[in-house]
């Protein structure tokens, strides 16, 4: 049920790090890849996939392009036969805090983290509605990349954890809009070293596993890719560490309800105004506790 053979699959970004090690293991449970990702370094990565012994195909441009994209789906359909699996990978980051960040920081930011899931998830689930119309039966399985940043309201990435926390929420709508035609999506939080994550995460320790390593991450994506995993969709995973965590939704921590037809100030400032009298401050929507998963 973890096997790919016969499955094709595209992941975004994965010219190095995280992307590169996704796209490998992909390989190694059978499937072939097509490997996305601004660099030429996209070559090199199909050329270990061609070693290990599936076929591979480089497209290289950026993912919030939308003829990059069209010739994503288009190469997996045309030179290996369909489309089952699409791993967002791709991303960057324009660290600023909210007051001294440029629109330009903003933009680049949104467009290849959230454009760029949009793109290639729309162009895959048309692909698989149009099979499943023609068929009644389709596999597909999307892998998107969220982070902590959008759980944590991370203050110096404003762009980057609004991404991520649209990223989180398009996976949800895909999920449920695409159930009823066999098509999961699921999203992961990673904490990888990678040369985008180099300034948080530091350097590789020296000596053992790096508990910070893509190959940490990188099985996790290989199973929600195949059909052991038909049963999850719709979730949202922080991995690392040979840690996989899985995240409820928010509950509703207090209800207030006014006494008469509409609310009042008065009332507000009694009911609202005053449960946040004593309530820590330093409590908001901000999921901290993702921060205590070892």
């Amino acid at each position: 049920m973890s096997s790919l053979d016969g499955k094709v699959a595209i992941v975004t970004g994965a010219g190095a790090g995280l992307g590169r090690a996704e796209a490998l293991e992909l390989a190694r449970n059978g499937a072939d890849v097509v490997v996305n990702d601004v660099s030429e370094t996209a070559h090199e990565v199909v050329a270990e996939i061609e070693r290990i012994g599936t076929k591979a195909a480089a497209v290289v441009g950026d993912v919030s392009s939308r003829e990059i994209a069209d010739e994503m789906v288009e190469t997996a359909v045309s030179r290996f036969g369909g489309l089952h699996v699409l791993v967002n990978n791709a991303g960057l980051l324009r660290d600023r805090m909210l007051f001294k960040m440029s629109d330009a920081e903003w933009d680049e930011v949104l467009a290849v983290h959230l454009r760029g899931h949009f793109l290639l998830s729309r162009n895959a689930t048309a692909h698989w509605r149009a099979q499943h119309k023609e068929t009644g039966a389709t596999y597909g399985s999307i892998i998107n990349t969220a982070s902590e940043a959008f759980l944590l309201g991370s203050a110096g990435q404003p762009n980057y954890a609004a991404a991520k926390g649209g990223i989180a929420a398009l996976t949800v709508s895909t999920a449920r809009a695409a159930a009823r035609m066999g098509v999961r999506a699921n999203a992961i939080c990673p904490r990888a070293r990678t040369g985008m994550t180099a300034e948080t995460f530091g350097e590789a320790p020296t000596g053992g596993v790096d508990p910070l390593s893509v190959e940490h991450v990188a099985p996790l994506v290989a199973y929600l890719a195949a059909p052991g995993a038909q049963a999850i969709s719709g979730q949202i995973f922080v991995v690392h560490s040979g840690v996989v965590a899985l995240l409820a939704p928010p509950t509703v921590e207090q209800r207030f309800e006014t006494a008469g037809p509409l609310w009042t100030q008065q009332e507000l400032e009694e009911g609202l105004g005053g449960y946040f009298a004593d309530r820590d401050p330093d409590r908001t929507f901000a999921a901290t506790d993702v921060l205590s998963i070892p």
